[in-house]
C-alpha cells in the first residue's frame, strides 16, 4: 500500500497524519480527517454567502482560507456595470462550482452549470466539511431518507455547508438528523439509527410526509465528485463499490 493523503512512511510503515477514519483504496492507504477547515480544490460544489457587492464582481465567504469572487461574467444574468446589488445582496446564499485554484490564494468560481445557482429563502446548516460523505451517503441515500422522512428540499456543498428548505417543522427535523451525523459520522449503523430516529418523530402517520414538490435545480444541488466514505466504516448492508458510483 501507498501512503495517501492523512498518512505518510517511515521506515516501511504508514502512519496517519490526521485523527480520523481509515480509507482504504488499494493501492493507496488514506485516512480521512473527522474534522478540520475546508480546502478547496477545483471541481468542488459549495455553498457560498455573499459577504460583498462590488461594481463586476460579489465576494463570498465559502469557509476557505480566503473569499472567493463571483465575477458577472459567472452567472447566467446580463449584468450592467455597478448593478451586482439588484442581483445578489449581502447575506444571499448561493451554489457555486470552484472553477480555479491561483498561486496567489485567489479562488476562482462560477454560478454557471447545473445545480447552480441563488438560494431563496430556507436555512443553512454548517457541518463539518469531512462529514458531506456521511451527509450525502452511497449514491444519495442519506440525504434521500432525510428529505423522503422529512419534506425539507436540501442542497449540499462540499465546503460544509447545507441549505434546507421547506416549512419550519420539516427544516427542525432535517436539522436534527444533520446534527445525528456530525456527532456520530464515525459510527458504523449510522444510516439505520437516522431513519429510525426520524419514524420515531414522524407525526404525519406511518407513511411519513408526502414527498415534497420538484424544484428547480439549483435548490437540489448535490457536489459531484465526493470524497470516497471509509470503506471501514459502510453499513452492514450497503457493499464496497467504486468512488465512480457517488
Amino acid at each position: 500500500m501507498k501512503p495517501g493523503a492523512g498518512t505518510y512512511r517511515v521506515g516501511g510503515k504508514l502512519y496517519a497524519s490526521v485523527l480520523g477514519l481509515l480509507s482504504p483504496r488499494p493501492p493507496f492507504l488514506s485516512v480521512v480527517p473527522l474534522s478540520g477547515r475546508y480546502i478547496p480544490k477545483a471541481g468542488d460544489t459549495v455553498i457560498g454567502t455573499v459577504t460583498d457587492c462590488q461594481t463586476t464582481f460579489w465576494l463570498l465567504d465559502i469557509g476557505a482560507p480566503r473569499w472567493a469572487p463571483l465575477h458577472v461574467t459567472g452567472t447566467p444574468w446580463k449584468v450592467e456595470v455597478g448593478e451586482t446589488d439588484h442581483y445578489l445582496h449581502v447575506g444571499d446564499a448561493v451554489v457555486v462550482r470552484v472553477e480555479s485554484l491561483e498561486a496567489t490564494g485567489r479562488i476562482g468560481v462560477t454560478m454557471l452549470g447545473e445545480g447552480l445557482g441563488k438560494l431563496e429563502d430556507g436555512t443553512i446548516v454548517i457541518v463539518s466539511p469531512a462529514r458531506i460523505p456521511r451527509v450525502v451517503g452511497r449514491n444519495g441515500s442519506m440525504i434521500q431518507t432525510i428529505t423522503s422522512h422529512t419534506g425539507a428540499q436540501m442542497a449540499v456543498g462540499q465546503n460544509g455547508r447545507i441549505w434546507i428548505g421547506g416549512s419550519p417543522e420539516a427544516i427542525q427535523r432535517a436539522r436534527e438528523a444533520l446534527e445525528m451525523i456530525e456527532e456520530h459520522g464515525q459510527r458504523a449503523g449510522l444510516s439505520d439509527r437516522v431513519e429510525s430516529y426520524l419514524v420515531s418523530t414522524d407525526r404525519t402517520g406511518e407513511r411519513g410526509p408526502e414527498r415534497p414538490p420538484t424544484e428547480t435545480a439549483h435548490r437540489d444541488a448535490v457536489p459531484h465528485e465526493l470524497p470516497p466514505e471509509p470503506a471501514g466504516d459502510l453499513e452492514p448492508d450497503e457493499p464496497e463499490t467504486n468512488s465512480d458510483d457517488y
